[in-house]
């Protein structure tokens, strides 16, 4: 393919509605997100500390480059799909870091979605207030 970059792992994480293209090349730790640094796009600690957290279980912090494209959901749904796919972008890197990575739960996929809105119902399962008289 033309313009096939060297040494590049690309990867997709999930979670939601959310879906997160994960790029990793060697570098020195700069992150992207959808074209903005990662604190910009993810301002609460929480996210940032959970997306990092599958280059701190395997100790790469700073030897990878990251670049994310994400897209669907909000951010908490957003930054476990991130997680995800960073988690399987460093198991395709080094197949040992596997066994570390699925004891955090990092490689699990969380399948649970919105449930969908019923008729005749103000949600999902809630039910208008029953009047006796």
């Amino acid at each position: 393919m033309a313009g096939e970059v060297k040494n590049q792992i690309q990867t997709v994480g999930r979670r939601k509605r959310s879906i997160a293209r994960v790029v990793l090349r060697p570098g020195n730790g700069t992150w992207s997100v959808n074209g903005r640094t990662m604190a910009d796009y993810f301002p609460r600690p929480t996210h940032q500390i959970r997306i990092e957290e599958p280059l701190k279980v395997a100790g790469l912090e700073t030897d990878f480059d990251v670049t994310i494209r994400v897209n669907g959901g909000g951010l908490t749904g957003q930054s476990d799909a991130v997680r995800m796919g960073l988690a399987r972008a460093l198991v395709e890197h080094d197949e040992e870091l596997r066994a570390p990575l699925r004891e955090k739960g990092m490689l699990t996929r969380d399948a649970r979605q919105v449930e969908r809105k019923k008729p005749g119902r103000p949600k999902a399962r809630k039910r208008f207030q029953f009047s006796k008289r």
